[in-house]
């Protein structure tokens, strides 16, 4: 099977329907997140690329047929209308590492009404869980406030692919490194590592430890030093590393207790015994706001690593994302079900100084101090360039954070930005709004179409 059967059962069925009836005309579905979490002042687009090389690839084999048709319990004769299928369609979307809003569009699909609908479940996963984990890393780099933050998630992350992920968002939002050695390898980041307290237990007594592990490595070391007491550990350590002469480029880890406490206790002994440049890192279920209440307390730090709670987005591991269709065969539509409509026709994000983003429709000229956000990515089912390097989607991340507003970089009580909606797409969501409801022979206020059921940028919208 092929990852066309990564899907859910009703993409199947729709597309099936579709097919049987004809339905081939061009789709336009736009995927954005409806609003943000609590405590997120922007998001970071990512996911991209994992979608584009779905998207490139998409093919309905022979054996994808027989596993659709095993779902439905249904012989595969009855699904092979499917067969061949692939995506011929064009994505524009925001590249990599730029900051969004609630309500921007991350993505459009155009493509064949089957293959647009298809696609809904695999590109709104990744783009969902990537932008999830990217945003929650920015906000811990943002915290750390120019100290190296390092990606120590991959032991509890949802699988293994998720903990690449991880590893490679790290990165792009400004990490300094990863214990993930596959995705360290694969993309050329710095690898980074101590030892458990597991290695320390396994020897007579923790200098035996620290000094096995330093002849194994005769480059710089970390020791970690709060297996048993931690302020005793700090000392062997500095014993070791000043009889070894190891002092440049070596650590100690500390990964429980009062951290801040506690490196303020090794620092001392530390440049008392002449280990000035040793430095000290911190683990031990850490987050943006951990990161904060260290950093804000002067604790003299030098690494943070930061695992569980990053790689899974522990305080917001989803985002209220959504793919809906807003155009088809030349015709806008749009959802009108309560607190969730969804404005019609293709779209494009004007950044304005300072985030104050406008949503617009795809063919709209840009305000005058606005530049469009969504880039044509694919067409005929084909990149229309190379994969973006992450040294790009740095820039790109680097640059828009600086142009955030300073409420909405905030750790705690973020004040995020809010697009608005121009006046072309306000016009065309309250044409379609009143063509909806004089075709359902019903005032427009009894099918949700009132300003108040609105979410996003969109509740700005007349009705």
């Amino acid at each position: 099977m092929s990852d066309a059967t990564t899907t859910d059962l009703y993409e199947v069925t729709m597309a099936m329907s579709y097919l049987r009836e004809g339905m081939t005309g061009p789709a336009t579905f736009s995927l954005f997140v409806r609003d943000l979490p609590a405590e997120r002042g922007f998001l970071v687009a990512a996911g991209l690329e994992s979608a584009l090389d779905y998207l490139s690839g998409l093919r309905v084999d022979p054996e994808d047929v027989h596993a659709f048709a095993a779902a439905l319990h249904r012989p595969p004769r009855d699904l092979e209308p499917l067969l061949g299928l692939r995506f011929t369609g064009s994505v524009r979307a925001v590249p990599e590492g730029r900051v969004v809003l609630a309500g921007e569009p991350l993505l459009e699909v155009t493509a064949p009404l089957p293959q647009a609908q298809l696609a809904e479940t695999y590109v709104l996963n990744q783009l969902s869980h990537q932008t999830a984990i990217a945003s929650k890393a920015a906000r811990c780099v943002l915290a750390a406030a120019g100290h190296p933050v390092v990606d120590f998630s991959l032991r509890r992350t949802h699988g293994p692919q998720a903990g690449f992920q991880a590893a490679r968002l790290g990165s792009m939002v400004g990490f300094a490194g990863t214990s993930n050695v596959a995705a360290a390898t694969a993309m050329d980041l710095p690898a980074v590592g101590t030892m458990a307290h597991s290695y320390v237990e396994a020897f007579p007594t923790e200098e035996d430890a620290f000094r096995a592990f330093a002849r194994a490595h005769p480059g710089p070391v970390t020791f970690l030093v709060d297996t048993y007491d931690t302020e005793a550990g700090v000392r062997i350590a500095a014993r070791v590393l000043r009889d070894l002469n190891r002092g440049p480029g070596c650590a100690v880890r500390l990964d429980s207790g009062d951290l801040g406490a506690l490196a303020v206790r090794a620092r001392s002994i530390l440049d008392e015994a002449g280990l000035a440049d040793v430095r000290i890192t911190v683990s031990g279920g850490l987050d943006e706001y951990a990161v904060d209440d260290l950093v804000r307390s002067g604790a003299p730090i030098d690494v943070y690593a930061v695992g569980t709670r990053i790689g899974v987005s522990a305080d917001a591991p989803y985002l209220d994302s959504a793919y809906k269709m807003v155009e088809y065969d030349g015709r806008p539509v749009m959802k009108l079900s309560s607190a969730k409509v969804a404005a019609p026709g293709r779209k494009q994000v004007f950044r304005r100084p300072g985030c104050a983003d406008v949503i617009g429709l795809a063919d709209e000229r840009p305000p005058l101090d606005g530049t469009p956000l969504l880039e044509t990515v694919m067409r005929n089912g084909q990149r229309t360039g190379g994969r973006s390097a992450l040294d790009e989607c740095r820039e790109r991340f680097a640059a828009d954070l600086a142009a955030l507003p300073p409420a909405a970089r905030r750790i705690r009580v973020p004040v995020a930005p809010r697009a608005t909606p121009s006046e072309r797409l306000s016009v065309l969501a309250d044409r379609v709004r009143r063509r909806i409801a004089e075709q359902m022979g019903a005032p427009a206020a009894r099918h949700g179409l009132s300003e108040r059921t609105m979410s996003g940028p969109y509740r700005s919208v007349p009705s």
